[in-house]
């Protein structure tokens, strides 16, 4: 089951179709889908997650708490909409994209892929780019 939630005024377009890429993401990597949980926020609230739980005093776009089960993906995905719109900017690229890459960054993480070395996050960008591309919306 994949929820979404919202801290914010923002709201999913496509909510089933979201659900259903990212579950066959999940699927094509070797896991089953358990409970996974998305929250839409803002900077502050995510910022608050990331002192609290993380002891990270930063601004971020996403914080993955992951609860797998064995191969069962079990977790919560908190997303910064303001900092999605940042990035997206900073990156040029539309807005959707960049939310997109965002929310499965999150999966592969519970997954198992790493992005803190360089070799780690070139593979996580592979990995990225090549679930959102099977993606068919726009």
């Amino acid at each position: 089951m994949i929820e979404f939630n919202f801290e914010t005024d923002f709201q999913l377009n496509e909510s089933v179709e979201l659900q259903k890429w990212i579950s066959e993401t999940i699927i094509s990597e070797g896991y089953e889908l358990g409970e996974l949980l998305y929250v839409f926020c803002d900077d502050e609230y995510l910022h608050k997650l990331n002192i609290e739980y993380l002891n990270h005093d930063t601004l971020t776009d996403v914080i993955s708490f992951d609860y797998n089960i064995g191969k069962m993906i079990n977790g919560e995905i908190y997303i910064s909409v303001e900092r999605v719109a940042e990035n997206a900017i900073y990156y040029k690229t539309d807005f959707k994209d960049e939310l997109h890459r965002v929310m499965i960054h999150g999966v592969l993480h519970f997954c198992g892929y790493k992005d803190k070395s360089d070799s780690e996050e070139r593979i996580m960008r592979q990995k990225e780019e090549e679930s959102l591309r099977r993606l068919s919306i726009s």
